[in-house]
């Protein structure tokens, strides 16, 4: 590579790298946590949830209840799985009936007990899992700015992946096997950002890949919008199957009596190993309800098999028909496979460990390279105020991307001590505990101090995590895991293998500073 080249991909790599840094590394600290996003819910709750991917729920009594709530006449009804399986996720829409009542003409989103048929909203609803999870792609920020930022974050970060592998790609072998932890400042943090830059690439790029693609979809196929349907969105989102058939309302009440379960246990007798994930139900009470059963097959039969029954109810005849074996399209693939791969979901706990480990080893990554950047430019040939001002810039990075550890262990805390918190309290217990926290940290003007409280204060946090959990609930760690609440158990035992390995950390810090 002639020196020309070399200084475009090098350049491109360190700007694109530092302007993302922070706005980066929140997003792959939450996004390692949120990989288990349905265990901390089921901790925060101390409610166990259901392994099975199918949505457990007795849909007719379901909708005898939603009924005397919220009157569904004439509603488009949707049923969902969420994370949290004790739960079902519904989508009201407002009645198409134009003798609706005034209910009938409110949209509504609840989350519905499968067990007690109660209703809560999503605030009602918000827990812990939740907000880290949302927190990864900056969904507190409102909308749709938050989307757009993390999607043009993933974006840029996949430039610095690609320009950095073509920085390295001469030494790539050779620079992975190397590590001088006893030469200048700037070689270990070179050694370590290359070498664990390349361990976790493939995760790294898939995330990238992934990220743009759902947060900034829309802003990527906006020409295409308006050039080939011109700018009707719903008609490109029929097209990807984001929609399916509309049928109309006929303004006439439907008198034949039907049953819902009866669908779905009819629809999971067409293929073994089909879950039922979703139900839609068009124009409920009308002559021309359809009732629509979606699901997909056991990921380890089929990875990509997505499957559906569309029900007329007035005549009980089958509409059409998509079988998850023999019709699976190059678009339900690449959808699925998108999702998957991003979620981590279809490997059980150790794909998620493995995740978890991947995404803290770029938070990692990301660090160093900021150290790389903070000493190249500490020199004296660089003016005195320039260097300042870049020792300024990376003081104010680590205060807010280190003080994430003890915060999230702080938020875990009080969101088990003071259940439910909800949604303005998660919010306000995190963001001006890290607020604070970061301040200090600036005024400090103290980054090994920094480092060393926040992998201390994060440890004694973390043990505490499952201790106010015991004392809290008397549902010990050890005790959940003889009453197979596996969940309770995971969540405790992970802040305490956390907190272990933070604190070894902090004290080899320590000593490797009393050293030099």
């Amino acid at each position: 590579m002639n020196n020309r080249n070399y200084n475009i991909f090098f350049h491109t790599h360190t700007v694109s790298g530092i302007v993302i840094s922070v706005v980066l590394y929140v997003i792959f600290f939450a996004g390692s946590f949120s990989f288990f996003k349905e265990d901390i819910a089921s901790w925060e709750k101390g409610t166990p949830t259901s392994a099975s991917q199918t949505i457990q729920l007795n849909f007719d009594e379901a909708l005898k209840k939603l009924d005397s709530a919220y009157d569904l006449q004439g509603r488009n009804i949707s049923f969902y799985q969420p994370q949290n399986k004790h739960s079902t996720g519904i989508s009201l829409e407002a009645s198409k009936g134009s003798l609706a009542s005034d209910k009938a003409k409110e949209s509504k989103y609840l989350i519905l007990n499968n067990k007690t048929y109660q209703t809560s909203t999503y605030e009602e609803s918000y827990n812990l899992g939740e907000f880290i999870y949302r927190l990864h792609f900056l969904a507190q920020i409102p909308y749709p700015v938050g989307y757009y930022l993390s999607g043009f974050i993933a974006l840029f970060f996949l430039f610095a992946i690609v320009t950095g592998v073509l920085l390295h790609w001469k030494k790539i072998i050779s620079s992975f096997y190397v590590f001088r932890p006893k030469e200048k400042l700037k070689t270990w943090w070179t050694d370590a950002h290359t070498s664990l830059g390349m361990l976790g690439l493939p995760f790294q790029f898939v995330y990238a890949v992934t990220g743009a693609f759902f947060m900034i979809k829309l802003v990527i196929v906006a020409p295409s919008v308006q050039l080939l349907y011109q700018g009707d969105q719903k008609k490109l989102y029929t097209e990807l199957q984001y929609f399916g058939t509309d049928y109309p309302f006929k303004y006439k009440v439907l008198t034949k009596p039907f049953s819902i379960n009866e669908m779905v246990v009819n629809t999971k007798k067409n293929w073994d190993d089909f879950n039922i994930t979703r139900v839609e139900i068009q124009n409920y009470g009308d002559a021309n309800m359809h009732v629509t059963v979606k699901g997909e097959i056991e990921y380890d039969k089929k990875f990509t098999g997505a499957g559906e029954v569309v029900y007329k109810v007035a005549t009980g005849e089958i509409v059409s028909k998509k079988n998850p074996l023999t019709q699976t399209t190059y678009l339900d693939c690449v959808k699925n496979i998108l999702y998957r791969i991003h979620f981590g979901d279809y490997g059980g706990y150790g794909l998620k460990i493995i995740s978890f480990l991947l995404g803290i080893l770029s938070c990692f990554v990301i660090i160093s390279g900021v150290m790389i950047w903070l000493v190249a430019r500490n020199k004296k040939s660089i003016p005195e105020k320039k260097r300042r001002f870049n020792e300024v810039v990376v003081r104010i990075y680590l205060a807010i991307c280190l003080s994430m550890l003890p915060v999230t262990a702080f938020t875990f805390i009080i969101a088990k001590m003071y259940y439910p918190l909800g949604r303005d309290n998660t919010y306000s217990v995190y963001f001006i505990s890290w607020l604070l926290l970061s301040i200090f940290f600036v005024l400090k003007k103290n980054n090994r101090f920094t480092n060393q409280f926040c992998l201390i204060s994060g440890s004694i946090l973390g043990f505490m995590i499952p201790v106010v959990n015991g004392i809290k609930t008397g549902n010990w760690f050890w005790i959940a895991y003889n009453n197979n609440q596996f969940q309770t158990f995971f969540i405790d035992v992970f802040w305490i293998i956390l907190s272990t390995i933070t604190l070894y950390a902090s004290f080899k810090l320590k000593s490797h500073k009393e050293k030099k």
